[in-house]
């Protein structure tokens, strides 16, 4: 079993917020954590973040989208995640596979086995013990990004996706609940529209339960 845990879910699920109040709850139980992001957790990764959330003035077609995900996942996984789960910490990630097959495939259409194959090739075969789904209606998820990038500054506003249309978010959410349903022994679909309260004890509940599969690692 890996000490690994993905976060995903559509745009303003909420699930930023709770990998942030995860990570804090490992560190109480004095329990090594690392929380990560997608795209992102290396130099590369950053570079190829910006190039893909920020608004630019120049077009990316959906296969090139997909590589430079799936390049920024190969950089992750090798330079972060791996050695991260070899030293025997939890691993925290904000994305992962999922979104890819969920947001290139599901959303722009692109052949889900090929995206599959190249998941498998850029993580290394590595996958999730546990991924957490945070599911909520587009609309109030489109809302609540929209009130988010409201407080930051123009040109740093990560909003590529949220602007795409809502009939985008609708395939990519239910491309989300249909991967869940094809392995529902490693997904856990919270429910996102909830407070962030009553959502941080149910990811809770779930991490406690978790932990219980590593006896070493009980409180």
């Amino acid at each position: 079993m890996r000490r690994f845990i993905t976060f995903e879910g559509i745009e303003g699920c909420g699930k930023t917020t709770q990998i942030r109040l995860a990570e804090i709850w490992f560190r109480e139980r004095g329990i090594p954590v690392l929380a990560t992001a997608e795209p992102g957790g290396t130099p590369l990764g950053r570079k190829i973040r910006k190039i893909l959330l920020n608004r630019e003035s120049f077009a990316i077609g959906a296969e090139s989208e997909l590589l430079l995900f799936t390049a920024a996942r190969a950089q992750h996984v090798q330079e972060t995640i791996l050695p991260a789960l070899e030293a025997g910490r939890w691993v925290l990630c904000d994305r992962f596979s999922d979104a890819t097959a969920a947001y290139q495939g599901f959303g722009r259409g692109l052949d889900i086995g090929f995206i599959r194959m190249l998941n498998a090739f850029s993580s290394q075969n590595v996958t999730p013990e546990r991924t957490l789904l945070f599911d909520l209606p587009v609309e109030d998820g489109l809302a609540r990004a929209e009130e988010r990038a409201a407080g930051i500054r123009p040109e740093a506003a990560e909003d590529r996706f949220e602007q795409e249309d809502k009939a985008f978010h609708g395939r990519i959410r239910e491309g989300y609940l249909r991967l869940a349903t094809e392995e529902p022994e490693r997904f856990r679909i919270i429910e996102g529209a909830a407070d962030v309260e009553t959502v941080r004890r149910e990811v809770c509940r779930h991490l406690t339960a978790l932990l219980g599969q590593f006896p070493s690692e009980r409180e």
